[in-house]
């Protein structure tokens, strides 16, 4: 009181009657108020501060939006003493030229707001560092046990409608054929038959594309809807190709477009001379794996598991005769723009992981890396679209996330009374290594090994990982003649490795060659481990082969006969 006296006193502050109330304005203030409210002030005031005043009403809301939150205009106007109707007009006149916005902004509001635009972008970006502090980081582990479920693996769903969202999900990762079509759309889709992959190609819904050889039999392939193909491929245009035969099929496929197998080697023979079938089946599949071609149908990679070791001309040119081959570059005829393509990426690894991070990126070596992708993140931050914030452990930089995957994140944390519980079988799961829904060695650093300077794991094909309570417990070496195990967990959950070895024994018979046989351990002969004991005991028998599933049906250890 005695501040505002003083004030008064030195002619810097006055009294007007606003509303049927005294308020106190600054004295510069006078002709504003008058002008705006036909409020008088006191007399002896300089001319400056009464000088006409160009839209008053105006410049007060502005003022009062500018000094509150979101508010509605019975608010606005009972500060004022005015009608509503009287002051309707100006806020839209503010909205017009994007001074304010109108929306629903409060929560359980029931009607619409006004907010000053920097104020609303204040509250949005104090809102989500609120958010990014309120989640509890959940450690690598409960990562691990949430990406299966977040996946959808033992997904009691089936048919076409599956098949198509799980394509969706997977697109443009490059994975093993044989993985891809007899565990990882199997373990995904109930009932799932390699025909189903044929009637969607059939529609035009999905293609696949080669991404490179894994031996004679097999191949990684990424698959893509037809919908986004354009936005996520980026097709290889500077191949040169290593023969006059290949660039003979590259000519045809270039000129005629989507050619049978006939049609091809007619062309070719035209251009290039003889070839038989053999030489032309090896070109195709060349320039197949070096992501040139590809074809409307799954024929000709349903046929790699099972080719001969020596195939006549004609059987080996039949497998590849089924459906049309075409160019992958006329499924991407032009280059995309990398914003929509940067779009497209954002949203697939927030579909595939739920949490993205600088680590997704640099697991699936997308192009361009994570810096294009952040600028999109950050965008669909402020729209209220992904939250930010540090939701697990390990993963570097900043993480992204679709709320609902934040809240099943962390259901997934296991509180001290789950921990402290003995482990049980279904306690134990059993991935590939190269699983989309595994995070080791892709998202997150393998933890220490036993003997890394002998065997380390990796992420590689036919390998296979135990996880107990989502921490690796053993990793199956391709072929599953060698172990890896992890020692901490071991230490930490004494019970874990005999509950895993009793898993290991179902190990699927497509990732083993005859019975289980483990010859080595942590990269030594399985007969010096130290965990010998612990194999005997689930069963396992030690002869001149290694340790032996001596438990499974008509196997016997040499020491039995």
């Amino acid at each position: 009181g005695e501040w505002l006296a003083e004030l008064e006193r030195q002619r810097r502050a006055v009294q007007i009657s606003v509303a049927g109330a005294h308020r106190w304005i600054a004295a510069e203030d006078a002709g504003l108020y008058r002008d705006a409210l036909g409020a008088a002030g006191p007399g002896g005031l300089p001319d400056a501060f009464l000088q006409p005043v160009e839209r008053p009403m105006e410049v007060l809301l502005r003022r009062f939006a500018r000094h509150h939150g979101p508010f509605v205009t019975r608010a606005a106007a009972s500060r004022y003493g005015l009608r509503e109707a009287q002051v309707e007009p100006e806020l839209r006149a503010l909205e017009a030229a994007g001074t304010l916005l109108r929306g629903e902004i409060r929560p359980g509001g029931a009607e619409l707001d006004w907010c000053d635009a920097e104020i609303l972008r204040r509250l949005k970006r104090r809102t989500l560092a609120r958010l990014r502090d309120a989640v509890a980081p959940v450690d690598t582990p409960t990562l691990a046990l949430f990406l299966p479920q977040w996946h959808g693996l033992d997904e009691p769903r089936a048919g076409q409608q599956r098949l198509a969202e799980v394509i969706a999900q997977l697109q443009g990762l490059a994975l093993p054929w044989s993985l891809l079509s007899t565990v990882l759309l199997p373990r995904r889709v109930p009932g799932f038959q390699l025909d189903m992959l044929d009637m969607l190609a059939a529609s035009g819904a999905v293609v696949w594309v080669g991404r490179g050889a894994s031996g004679p039999r097999d191949g990684r392939v990424a698959l893509y809807t037809r919908r986004q193909v354009k936005q996520l491929l980026s097709a290889a245009r500077d191949f040169e190709a290593p023969s006059p035969l290949h660039q003979a099929i590259l000519d045809c496929l270039e000129g005629q477009g989507a050619s049978f197998l006939l049609e091809i080697e007619d062309f070719v023979r035209a251009q290039a001379g003889e070839v038989t079938g053999r030489e032309l089946r090896d070109a195709l599949w060349d320039l197949v794996w070096a992501g040139q071609l590809t074809n409307d149908t799954f024929a000709p990679l349903r046929a790699l598991g099972r080719s001969p070791a020596r195939p006549s001309r004609r059987r080996a040119t039949d497998r590849i005769a089924s459906g049309r081959w075409s160019l992958v570059s006329q499924l991407v005829p032009d280059e995309p723009d990398l914003t929509v393509q940067a779009v497209a990426r954002v949203n697939l690894l927030l579909e595939r992981y739920g949490v993205v991070s600088r680590d997704c990126a640099a697991a699936e070596d997308l192009p361009g890396g994570f810096s294009p992708l952040y600028k999109v993140l950050k965008e669909m931050e402020d729209q209220g679209r992904v939250r930010r914030g540090y939701f697990v452990e390990g993963l570097s930089g900043a993480q992204f996330a679709h709320v609902g995957a934040v809240d099943r994140l962390r259901a997934c944390r296991q509180d001290a009374e789950e921990r402290d519980r003995p482990l049980h079988a279904e306690d134990i799961a059993m991935l590939p290594v190269m699983e989309p829904a595994n995070p080791y060695g892709g998202m997150v650093a393998w933890p220490k090994a036993a003997n890394p300077d002998k065997a380390k794991p990796r992420r590689v094909p036919g390998a296979w990982l135990l996880l107990a309570r989502g921490r690796p417990v053993l990793y199956v070496a391709p072929r599953s003649r060698s172990l890896i195990s992890f020692p901490d967990l071991l230490r930490d959950e004494p019970d874990a490795l005999g509950v895993a070895l009793q898993a290991l024994r179902l190990l699927p018979r497509a990732a083993r060659r005859g019975p289980l046989t483990i010859d080595r351990i942590d990269g030594a002969p399985a007969a010096e481990s130290s965990l010998l004991a612990a194999f005997r005991a689930a069963g396992f028998e030690l002869d001149y082969r290694g340790l032996i599933d001596i438990q499974a049906p008509g196997v016997t250890a040499i020491g039995d006969r």
